[in-house]
Formats: structure tokens, sequence, C-alpha cells
């Protein structure tokens, strides 16, 4: 496996992530923001933030597959949220928590969470990228 995901000590332990990736392989995939739309590019879960990011996390996997890779291979997650404010926390994680029961795994590398203004199209309320990292 080309990364391991690790929690330094003197670092403060976060359920939904790990602090460090560590990636030993030599073929990088950069994944672009996903957004709530199916194949057919139709918008998903207009207005309701937990669908869109379930919706994203799905499309981050289905690029990552099309590489050849997984959420095991994934080193470092950024997700941007329109609006965002620390209240919808729970909201979020019942999106992620949704996706990973559907992918049958935990996507817990490092990730950065922005709050924007705003994304491509009004109904977009999140966008989720990747950077994953095969041997």
């Amino acid at each position: 496996m080309a990364i391991t995901l690790l929690n330094p000590e003197g670092l403060p332990v976060v359920d939904v992530y790990r602090q460090v990736s560590v990636a030993s392989g030599s073929k990088l995939v950069f994944v672009a923001g996903q957004v709530a739309v199916d194949a057919g590019g139709n918008p998903v879960g207009v207005g309701d933030l937990a669908a869109q990011v379930e919706r994203c996390y799905l499309n981050v996997a289905t690029a990552l597959a099309a590489a050849g890779a997984s959420f095991a291979d994934v080193a470092k997650l950024n997700v941007h949220v329109v609006d965002w404010t620390p209240d919808q926390m729970p909201v979020l994680l019942a999106g992620i928590a949704r996706a990973a029961e559907r992918l049958g795994v935990t996507p817990v590398p490092p990730a950065t969470l922005l709050g924007v203004a705003a994304l491509d199209v009004p109904e977009h309320l999140v966008e989720v990228e990747a950077t994953a990292v095969l041997d």
C-alpha cells in the first residue's frame, strides 16, 4: 500500500480523518473537484447537503476507480462547502457516513474543509477533490 495514515503524538486525534499521510508510491492521481451530479450530469440532492456530500464521495470513488485507485490510496481530500458554518458538521458527517457505507470503506485521509461563497452553479452546495498515490 502506497499510503500510510498517521495521528502523530502531540497532535489531536480527530475521528473523521488522520492528521498525516505518508506516500511511498510513484504514481499520483489528481481527481478534479466532484460535485453532486449523476453520470448524465443531472443534479443530485438539490438543497440537501448530506445527499450532495454522499454523491460527491461516490463520484470521487468512481474517478479513483478509473485510475486503478480507491479511497485506500487517497493521500489528501479537500472539501469545499458553500456558506459553511460549524453547525453543519453533523450533516456533512452524515453524508460521508452514507457514502462510506455504500462504498464499504471509511475514508479518513487528511482533509481540509473550506467554506466558500459559491461553486460553479447555485445548486451545488459542496465539492470534493482528492489526491491519491499508487505504487
